[in-house]
């Protein structure tokens, strides 16, 4: 089969390449893939990839092997899926516990959008526990995560600051319910009862220092890839005993597949709707990458086989 794979160059950081076929284990089903999207991290590790390592994590498409176990969703159903790597491939094998089906009115396109990005947003919020008439501020609102979070917090009851540098992204931000949009964190007025953040580097600093007294800070990215440096003292002149938490969503009590039935029933309900930055061939799937580098491209970039 074709598959996209890493180049290890900067200027075109994936190619075709003619790769095997996969097979299914025993708790896995065989998907052909009509669309999949893409994620930062996988633009990161594609500037130095693993020996052997296919991106590939967020697919939809259609089962044409169904698990050996029995598990999962039959042949020719239309899934959504998290497989762990590979997914930018004409076929990639997905365990059946991050596979959930689609209704006939949810296209490829959008469902490829949903999993990383929707599975963080959602676990994000229920690691935060209660929002209605909670203050809470959001870091790098700009994304996929932020553009769902932004969406699912607003309806929860959160009053919601969003920072996004992007005066077009703060305008959509206020549409799916943020209650103010700055453009730097160094803006936001304070105290939050909650802050969720995702640049890292000198942003966290400034984002703890406008948490409430007791108030929670959750740290789930570094999208400006530079190292945070905190003050312990700093704690005493505003957020005194504060909560600092690390999150990761891959960190999980709920399994894939229960939670991208969930994504896949509230866009079914109109209250999370996937952004769609650019939809492509795959063939230009190196132009969209160099795209997405160079930020000429806002909201999900999807890539479709057929």
């Amino acid at each position: 089969m074709k598959a996209l794979t890493p180049t290890g160059r900067a200027d075109e950081t994936v190619g075709f390449a003619e790769v095997d076929q996969p097979r299914p284990g025993p708790g896995e089903a065989l998907v052909k893939v009509e669309a999949f999207s893409v994620n930062r991290g996988e633009t990161f590790q594609l500037e130095a990839p693993r020996p052997g390592w296919r991106p590939g994590k967020d697919i939809a498409g259609l089962v044409v092997q169904a698990a050996a176990d029995g598990s999962g969703p039959a042949v020719c159903r239309r899934v959504v899926g998290h497989p762990p790597a590979g997914g930018w491939a004409e076929y990639v094998c997905v365990p059946t516990g991050s596979l959930a089906e689609l209704p006939d009115e949810l296209d490829s396109v959008r469902a490829a959008a949903l999993p990383l990005a929707g599975l963080t947003a959602l676990r994000l919020l229920r690691t935060a526990g209660a929002l209605a008439g909670r203050r809470v501020l959001l870091t790098g609102a700009s994304g996929g995560v932020g553009h769902y979070l932004t969406e699912l917090a607003a309806a929860a009851g959160a009053e919601l600051t969003v920072v996004t540098a992007s005066a077009e992204r703060g305008r959509r931000l206020a549409e799916l319910g943020a209650a103010e949009v700055v453009h730097e964190v160094g803006a936001a007025r304070g105290p939050y009862d909650l802050v969720l953040e995702s640049t890292g580097g000198p942003n966290l600093p400034l984002a703890l220092a406008r948490l409430a007294r007791r108030g929670t800070l959750i740290w789930f990215g570094q999208a400006s890839r530079t190292p945070a440096t905190l003050d312990f003292f700093g704690f005493f002149a505003g957020p005194e005993s504060a909560t600092l938490r690390h999150f990761h969503y891959a960190d999980s009590d709920v399994a894939d597949g229960p939670d991208l039935a969930t994504l896949v029933r509230l866009v079914g309900e109109g209250r999370l709707t996937p952004e769609i930055g650019r939809v492509a061939p795959w063939t230009e799937t190196a132009a969209v990458l160099t795209d997405l580098r160079e930020r000429r491209i806002r909201g999900k970039a999807v890539l479709t086989l057929s």
